[in-house]
């Protein structure tokens, strides 16, 4: 096992060093606009499918969750690069779906650390966590996209739109990106995405833009019980095709210039977000 790990450490240093004098990682954070929508699945799958077309990918974890499935590596912990002194070449853990993964602690979030100066390869994705006041932490503020997700039901998109809200109003953020999941009708779901759109240009003045729809699709059930994502296990299904969709996308995305400004504040829904529900 030990020789696994130093080869895959090897490689991730070798990544490293040719990447030096690249562009440095695209980085998005992903965000669950409430519980049990599924943000940890939607980025690992995203992870996954980004690794399939041959991106080097690092997930940073700071949900707290359980590790997903891995191939070898190191630690596993953030607080070992920022405060053990770990290259983090040592301490990421290879997955078994070919990204690199490291978890975080409140505290390693806080860090004001430049994690694109340590890692070469192409995307970094954040599975973020937001504090009492919906902001997102300093480690995720370094994000060029912000990725809400959210399901198209009637208590999910109002749980989105307040955490859009809150997001917008900590941050002074002028655009979003949202993710449908849990779909059963995409046609359906873009209906939502458009009106959560319109009402964010009307209300807030703030660009959301639908990244995209994943599928209901009990594959990716079956898939957690395998503990891999559903693009790893099956390829051919309508989520693992959804995710390589938004993947694509995904590396299109513009770059934004600065990083996030950060101005804590705490905003309840509006009364009115009733109208982004789905009609009936």
């Amino acid at each position: 096992m030990s020789k696994v790990v130093n080869d895959q450490a090897d490689g991730l240093r070798n990544l490293m060093a040719q990447h030096a004098g690249n562009r440095a990682a695209q980085m998005i954070a992903v965000v669950g606009s409430g519980r049990q929508v599924g943000a940890s699945s939607v980025t690992l799958n995203l992870a996954a499918a980004l690794a399939q077309l041959g991106q080097e990918v690092l997930l940073l974890d700071e949900s707290g969750g359980l590790p997903p499935p891995a191939a070898g590596g190191g630690t596993g912990r953030w607080s070992d690069v920022v405060g053990g002194g770990f290259p983090l070449e040592d301490a990421a853990v290879k997955l078994a779906c070919g990204a690199w993964w490291l978890s975080l602690s409140k505290a390693d979030a806080a860090a004001e650390s430049d994690v694109r100066s340590m890692f070469r390869g192409q995307v970094i994705l954040i599975d973020a966590s937001l504090d009492g006041n919906g902001a997102l932490s300093p480690l995720a503020l370094q994000a060029d996209d912000v990725v809400v997700v959210l399901r198209p039901q009637a208590a999910s998109i109002t749980a989105a739109y307040a955490c859009i809200k809150q997001l917008h109003y900590a941050h002074a953020l002028q655009q979003l990106r949202i993710v449908i999941n849990g779909a059963a009708d995409c046609s359906e779901a873009q209906r939502v995405a458009g009106n959560l759109a319109a009402t964010g240009s009307r209300y807030l003045g703030l660009a959301l833009q639908a990244t995209g729809c994943v599928s209901l699709d009990p594959r990716l059930v079956q898939a957690q019980r395998l503990k891999l994502s559903v693009v790893e296990a099956f390829q051919t299904s309508a989520a693992a095709v959804d995710f390589r969709r938004i993947a694509v996308q995904l590396q299109q995305w513009p770059r934004r210039v600065a990083a996030l400004p950060a101005a804590p504040a705490s905003i309840p829904a509006s009364s009115w977000a009733a109208q982004l529900q789905p009609a009936h």
